[in-house]
C-alpha cells in the first residue's frame, strides 16, 4: 500500500503498515551490532541464514521465545544502517541514499513478517503478548526513521534536484513516493510537533493491537452449543462444520461460533428463530459487551489521536489527510461515489425487504423483518426464484478443484503454472505451499494457502507475504493468502459455497499481484499501490469465477465427476444480482460510517451506538440492515490504518474492476492475450511504479466509468 513509507526493501513491508512512532532509538556501531549477531544467530533460527528452498522461513523451527531477541538485534542493525546513511559526509547520491536505504532493514523485514503473519494465522497468549510489546517499539522505530533531520535532509535534496539527476522511470516513481511518504510521516514538523506526531503514533499502535486483540477475544468466548433437537432442519453441511467447531475446541457435541463461516450459514438455514437472535446478536455485538475486550472507549481514543495527528500535518480531519493519497483525492469524492450508489442500492434493498415480508407473512408468521430474519428468508427466496438448492450447488464447488480453476485462470491469462511443494515449512499443518512458474519454466514466486478457520486465527480472509519481490536481489516473492472455511471430517472434501469460492478467487487476485510484480524495488513491488487501487486487481480476479468456461471445467460433483448440469449453471449465474440491494447497503453503512466518524472534529463525545444510528438515520438506511462491520469490530478501520477512512475502496475498485471486465467481454473472449498483456504489463506486474490512474489507462485506454458497475448489480437494465 502506498501508506507503506520507504523505509528499505526490508522494513517498508512492515514497519509502515503497523506504522507509527515514538522516540528514536539510539544508534548503534555496526561492530557492536555484528558481534551481538553472531552470538545470537547460532542459537536463533531467525536471525540465522536461511538454508530452506527459496529462502523461506524456517517455519517449523521458531518458537516465540526467539522472536524477542530477533527484534532487538535486527532493531539495532536497521538503526545502524540507517544512522550510516543519515550522517554520510558525501553528497547525497540515488545510490548512497535511497539504493541504500531500499537493501537496509532486510533482517527487521523478514522477523517482522514471520511474526506478524503469526499474529494473525497462528496467534496465541504468548504470541499476543510479544505483539503488545512490539508494536509499540515498532512504531517507535519507524518515527526514528521518518523524522529523522539528517535523513529527510538527504532525500529532499535529491527530490529538489531531481530533474537533474538523469533518473529512471523506476527510480524517480521511488524518489517521488519515499519523498512524499517522508512528508505525510511528519518529516517536515518541527522539533516540539515531531516529538508530538511520535508519540501519537507510539500511542495508537498500542491501540491497534488493543483493538484487534479484544475483537478476537470475544470472538472466541463464544460459542451455541446445539442439541440434537436443534440440528433439525439445519443441511449437512451446516451440522458437519459445528461437529468440527467444536472438536477444534476439544468439545463434544455441535457449537456455532463467531466466525463468519460458521454463523453466517447458521443464520441462513437455522429454523429456530430465536437462536438466530441469539447468534446474530453475538456477532454484532463482538467488542460491545461491557466486559474486558470492550472496544467503545479504545475507538474514542483511536479517533483523538488520528484526528490530533492529521492537525499537525495540516490537514482539517483524519479523513482528509487519509484520502489526499488515494485516487479519491478527497473525502467529498468518496462520499459523491458513494451516494451514486447509495439511492438505487437503498431502493433495490426496499424491493428485496417487501419480498421477504410476503414471505414471512405467507407462512402465517406476524413479526416483523428483523436483522436476524434477513438471511434466512433471503435463502428461502432465492431458492424458489431460481431453483437453487445451497447443498447441490456446494457438492460442485470443492475447494481443490476452485484451487485448480484459480490456478487455471492465470495460466490462460499471465502464462504462469503452479507445482505443489511439500517439503516448504509451514506454520500449521493445514498449510499447502506452491512454486509459481513462469512462461519458461523457471520458478518465480511461492504461493501460501491457509484455508481453514481455527482458534487463534484472526476472521476474514486476506493476503499478506513473507518477502515481497525484489529487483535488486533477485529474491522472488513469498505470498501467503488466508481464506476461514469450515475444515471437513477426516476424508471428507471441503465443500464451498460460490460466495466461499468468489472469496478464494478475489484474494488469490491479490496474491497475483504480489506474485507477478516485476519491479526494480522491492518498495514499488506488488500490493504497494494507493488503497482505493489495491482491491482492482483482486475484485477483477472474481469475474472469470462466474464464466461458463470456467465453472463448466472445474465445477465438478464431488462423489461422480460430473460438471455441473447446465440448468443448475444458468440458474446460478441468473441469481448474480439477487440480493445485491443487501449485499451493498450492508457495505456502504459501513462505509459512511467509517468516513463519518474520521470526518468529525470532537471525538471524545461520540456515543458508539448513537452515533452509527445517527449517520444511518440520515441516510435513511433501512433499519434491518445494519452495518456490514459494526464499529467495535470494524478491523478495517480500527484495527490499523489500512482501510481507516478507506472502506470506501471496495466500491472504487467495483467501478474499476466492472470496467476492467468489460473490456474483456468487449473483445469476445475473456482470456484476450493482448488484453492480457496490457493487464499484466500496467497492473499486475508494475507495483506502484506509476500513478493508478496511470495504471489503469494503460490496461483499458481510458479513465473508468462506473455504468458497468451498476448494471452488474442490476440496479439499472442492460443495455439491449
Amino acid at each position: 500500500m502506498k501508506q507503506s513509507l520507504r523505509l528499505g526493501a526490508a522494513a517498508s513491508a512492515l514497519l509502515l503498515t503497523l506504522a507509527t512512532g515514538a522516540h528514536a532509538q539510539p544508534a548503534l556501531s555496526s561492530l557492536t551490532v555484528l558481534s551481538a549477531g553472531l552470538m545470537q544467530s547460532q542459537s536463533n533460527p531467525l536471525l540465522a541464514d536461511w538454508t530452506t528452498p527459496y529462502g523461506a522461513p524456517p517455519l517449523d523451527q521458531i518458537e516465540e521465545a526467539h522472536f524477542r531477541p530477533a527484534f532487538d538485534e535486527a532493531f539495532m542493525r536497521h538503526a545502524a544502517e540507517i544512522e550510516a546513511i543519515a550522517n554520510n559526509p558525501e553528497a547525497p547520491t540515488f545510490e548512497n541514499t535511497m539504493l541504500a536505504m531500499e537493501m537496509s532493514g532486510q533482517q527487521l523485514s523478514r522477523i517482522a513478517s514471520v511474526f506478524f503473519n503469526l499474529t494473525s494465522s497462528a496467534s496465541n497468549d504468548e504470541i499476543r503478548a510479544i505483539q503488545r510489546e512490539m508494536s509499540p517499539r515498532l512504531a517507535a522505530h519507524s518515527a526514528s526513521i521518518t523524522l529523522n533531520p539528517a535523513l529527510f535532509a538527504r532525500i529532499d535534496a535529491l527530490y529538489q534536484n531531481r530533474d537533474s539527476l538523469d533518473l529512471t522511470a523506476q527510480q524517480a516513481r521511488l524518489l517521488e513516493t519515499t519523498h512524499e511518504d517522508f512528508i505525510r510521516a511528519g518529516a517536515q514538523l518541527d522539533e516540539a510537533q515531531r516529538a508530538r506526531f511520535a508519540e501519537l503514533r507510539s500511542e495508537l499502535a498500542g491501540l491497534y493491537t488493543q483493538f484487534s486483540q479484544n475483537e478476537q477475544g470475544d470472538r472466541e468466548a463464544w460459542t451455541l452449543a446445539l442439541s440434537e433437537d436443534d440440528l433439525e432442519g439445519l443441511p449437512a453441511y451446516v451440522v458437519s462444520a459445528a461437529a468440527g467447531a467444536a472438536a477444534d475446541r476439544d468439545m463434544d457435541g455441535h457449537v456455532i461460533t463467531l466466525a463468519r463461516s460458521s454463523v453466517e450459514p447458521f443464520l441462513q438455514t437455522s429454523p429456530n428463530r430465536d437462536q438466530r437472535e441469539t447468534a446474530w446478536r453475538a456477532w454484532t455485538q463482538r467488542g460491545d459487551n461491557d466486559n474486558a475486550n470492550d472496544n467503545k472507549d479504545t475507538i474514542r481514543q483511536i479517533l483523538a489521536a488520528r484526528l490530533e495527528l492529521a492537525n499537525l500535518l495540516g490537514f482539517e480531519t483524519f479523513a482528509h489527510y487519509r484520502t489526499a493519497g488515494t485516487m479519491a483525492g478527497t473525502p467529498d469524492a468518496a462520499l459523491a461515489l458513494m451516494d451514486q450508489v447509495w439511492w438505487p442500492a437503498r431502493e433495490r434493498a426496499l424491493e428485496e425487504a417487501a419480498d421477504i415480508e410476503a414471505r414471512i407473512a405467507a407462512a402465517g408468521l406476524d413479526h416483523e423483518l428483523e436483522p436476524w430474519d434477513w438471511r434466512y428468508y433471503t435463502q428461502q427466496v432465492r431458492a424458489e426464484r431460481f431453483d437453487i438448492d445451497e447443498t447441490e450447488v456446494k457438492s460442485y464447488l470443492q475447494l481443490d478443484n476452485m484451487i485448480d480453476a484459480m490456478f487455471y485462470v492465470a495460466g490462460e491469462l499471465f502464462d504462469v503454472s503452479f507445482r505443489e511443494r511439500t517439503d516448504i515449512p509451514t506454520y500449521h499443518e493445514d498449510v499447502r505451499v506452491w512454486e509459481m512458474l513462469d512462461a519458461d519454466g523457471e520458478v518465480a514466486g511461492l504461493f501460501y494457502g491457509d484455508f481453514f478457520a481455527r482458534p487463534g486465527k484472526r476472521g476474514g480472509a486476506w493476503m499478506s507475504s513473507f518477502r515481497a519481490q525484489n529487483g535488486q536481489t533477485g529474491q522472488i516473492p513469498l505470498i501467503l493468502n488466508n481464506c476461514n472455511y469450515n475444515k471437513p471430517a477426516e476424508g471428507e472434501p471441503a465443500l464451498l459455497s460460490f460466495t466461499d469460492a468468489v472469496t478464494l478467487f478475489h484474494e488469490f487476485g491479490h496474491g497475483l499481484h504480489g506474485l507477478l510484480s516485476n519491479t526494480e524495488y522491492a518498495s514499488l513491488a506488488g500490493t504497494s499501490v494507493d488503497r482505493d487501487f489495491v482491491e482492482f486487481p483482486a475484485q477483477l480476479y472474481e469475474h472469470w469465477l462466474s464464466e461458463p468456461e470456467v465453472l463448466q471445467r472445474f465445477a465438478l460433483h464431488y462423489e461422480t465427476g460430473e460438471p455441473m448440469p447446465s440448468a443448475l449453471l444458468d440458474r446460478l449465474l441468473a441469481a448474480g444480482t439477487f440480493n445485491q440491494g443487501f449485499a451493498t447497503v450492508e457495505f456502504l453503512n459501513s462505509g459512511f460510517v467509517d468516513l463519518a466518524y474520521h470526518l468529525n472534529t470532537e471525538p471524545e463525545a461520540i456515543e458508539i451506538d448513537a452515533f452509527e444510528n445517527e449517520v444511518l438515520g440520515e441516510r435513511q438506511s433501512p433499519e434491518d440492515i445494519p452495518m456490514r462491520h459494526r464499529s467495535t469490530h470494524f478491523l478495517h478501520t480500527f484495527a490499523g490504518e489500512g482501510y481507516s477512512s478507506g472502506y470506501y475502496s471496495y466500491l472504487w475498485a467495483g467501478v474499476l474492476d466492472n470496467d476492467g471486465f468489460a473490456a474483456f467481454e468487449e473483445a469476445g473472449n475473456i482470456f484476450d492475450p493482448e488484453l492480457a498483456q496490457k493487464l499484466l504489463d500496467s497492473v499486475y506486474s508494475a507495483g506502484d511504479s506509476q500513478p493508478a490512474m496511470d495504471a489503469y489507462i494503460g490496461f483499458r485506454g481510458r479513465e473508468p466509468e462506473v455504468t458497468p458497475l451498476l448494471r452488474n448489480r442490476g440496479f439499472i437494465q442492460a443495455e439491449g
